[in-house]
């Protein structure tokens, strides 16, 4: 495949992918900072060259997924693992930075969504948010069964996790210690412009049947997929970046986004204007969450995260000043010391053994999205209410 991109399925993966669219904190820091300087800006470790052997897992429709495990030299003393499902366009090499600083600290599997790197793509009609859902189920039953886990989605994959919720309430609950929605949304992107302004709503009415087409021609698709270098940054750069950032970053994506075929990007585009999981959150009241967003975020705005944190009381919400939809890849420096944060958090409610009917009982008296120290004021409070109650 080149390395530059489809001119049509660079511009419609974008919007469609938007439309589609993580021993004490203090340590735990101090580590992840360590690696981050190391690694952020060095080439040490080229951008999507970090790897594991693969596990294979198998879907309730015999589609394969790739899956990577990075286990521990000892096994995590809370049996926690933290689970990452990338976004649309994407692949589990956006989550490079992430990676990279949590190797070694806590055991981790990072996934291909159906239809995107390494993974199959699936049956005719099965590219959906729901379908997501199961087969992050799937993941999970096989290479994570037992244990605590937190799971962080990013734009498509935070709407799988919501998925995940809706399909078993239950087993979610039991099992779920925390949260990160990053630049995702609980519903509504039928209204998203992606930058566009009035042309957004084209975008929309138009979307389906020009992707049915390019889907139909796909020979036609790869003649067509050098475009000049020039284009590609503004392209990528526009929908994907709000500052300045590396070339090398820039290409990176735009090889992530070229590595989806049209056809895929034509299988789910209509999954996300009928995207709805806003009743699924309340299964994860009650977890520790995080809400993150970029506030420049073209494909996704941050008024999405600012909505989820509304109908999760006691969410920290965070919005990064001069971010794009791809915030992680970003800003890793800002976007780390959250996830970190809240693998603190969520180990020190797993150690204190508060059970999550608690914390929503007590997190609902705080209504309203929580920011920063506001957060930390009413997190701290609602603790010292749940011991009282307990004692």
């Amino acid at each position: 495949m080149s390395n530059r991109t489809n001119l049509l399925s660079l511009g419609l993966g974008l919007a469609a992918a938007g439309a589609g669219a993580a021993v004490g904190v203090a340590a735990e820091r101090l580590t992840v900072g360590r690696t981050l300087d190391r690694h952020l800006g060095t080439g040490e470790v080229p951008l999507g060259s970090v790897r594991e052997l693969p596990v294979v897992v198998s879907t309730d429709d015999g589609v394969t997924l790739h899956v990577e495990v990075d286990e521990l030299d000892e096994p995590d003393p809370d049996g926690l693992t933290v689970v990452f499902s990338h976004g649309y366009g994407l692949n589990l090499d956006s989550w490079h930075f992430q990676r990279l600083a949590l190797r070694g600290q806590v055991r981790t599997v990072w996934w291909d969504q159906r239809g995107h790197g390494r993974s199959a793509r699936g049956p005719v009609g099965s590219a959906t948010i729901d379908q997501g859902g199961s087969d992050l189920a799937h993941v999970i039953e096989a290479t994570a069964p037992t244990g605590p886990l937190v799971l962080v989605g990013h734009s498509m994959g935070g709407m799988t996790v919501m998925a995940l919720a809706a399909r078993d309430a239950e087993t979610f609950a039991e099992r779920t210690a925390g949260v990160a929605f990053i630049a995702t949304s609980a519903g509504g992107l039928s209204q998203a412009s992606f930058g566009l302004d009035r042309l957004g709503a084209l975008v929309h009415k138009l979307g389906p049947g020009t992707l049915n087409l390019l889907a139909r021609r796909p020979a036609w698709v790869e003649r067509t997929r050098r475009i000049g270098s020039d284009l590609e940054e503004v392209m990528v750069k526009r929908w994907s970046y709000a500052s300045e950032v590396d070339g090398e970053l820039v290409d990176f994506t735009a090889r992530m986004i070229a590595g989806t075929k049209i056809e895929v990007i034509g299988d789910f585009f209509p999954a996300f204007a009928s995207h709805d999981k806003r009743e699924a959150l309340a299964a994860i009241r009650g977890r520790e969450v995080l809400v993150l967003a970029g506030d420049s975020d073209l494909m996704i705005p941050a008024e999405h995260s600012e909505e989820i944190a509304r109908l999760l009381p006691g969410a920290e919400l965070a919005i990064v000043k001069n971010a794009g939809h791809l915030v992680m890849l970003e800003h890793p420096d800002v976007v780390m010391p959250h996830l970190v944060a809240l693998l603190h958090r969520a180990r020190k409610s797993l150690r204190e053994g508060i059970h999550p009917a608690e914390r929503v009982a007590v997190e609902a008296e705080d209504a309203g999205p929580s920011r920063l120290q506001l957060n930390a004021v009413r997190r701290r409070r609602a603790l010292r209410r749940a011991r009282r109650a307990g004692a």
